[in-house]
């Protein structure tokens, strides 16, 4: 009886893995077992950065919407507070928006919290 290899499925698990290693440099686009390895490195960076990214543009957007509602006299706290106070519910995705590319409509939001906290 001859010796069964399994060839037609581990071929396609080292075909499936080279080519997620496609564009990686030298032997880790190339050979299986380095490009084994980087593959699962990079797809562990993948999950743990698709995390990063929210943190990100949350705190960028709160470095935004603090600039402005500075220019407009007031702290990034007391305005979150003012936005709770007077029932707003801008995200900061929004805010930060506003604040980049209409200031004018961020100014008259700050009016509303200023009047509202008073």
């Amino acid at each position: 009886m001859s010796r069964a290899t399994n060839a037609p499925a581990s071929r396609k698990r080292r075909k499936k893995v080279l080519k997620l290693a496609k564009g990686f440099r030298g032997g880790r686009s190339k050979l299986y077992r380095t490009a084994a390895e980087s593959v699962k490195r990079a797809l562990a960076y993948n999950y743990r950065d698709r995390k990063v990214r929210k943190r990100d543009f949350r705190s960028l957007w709160t470095i935004r919407i603090n600039n402005a509602a500075k220019l407009n006299g007031v702290s990034y706290r007391s305005f979150i507070q003012g936005l709770k106070k007077a029932n707003i519910e801008l995200d900061r995705k929004s805010l930060s928006d506003l604040a980049v590319n209409d200031p004018q409509a961020f100014k008259k939001v700050v009016e509303v919290v200023n009047e509202a906290t008073i």
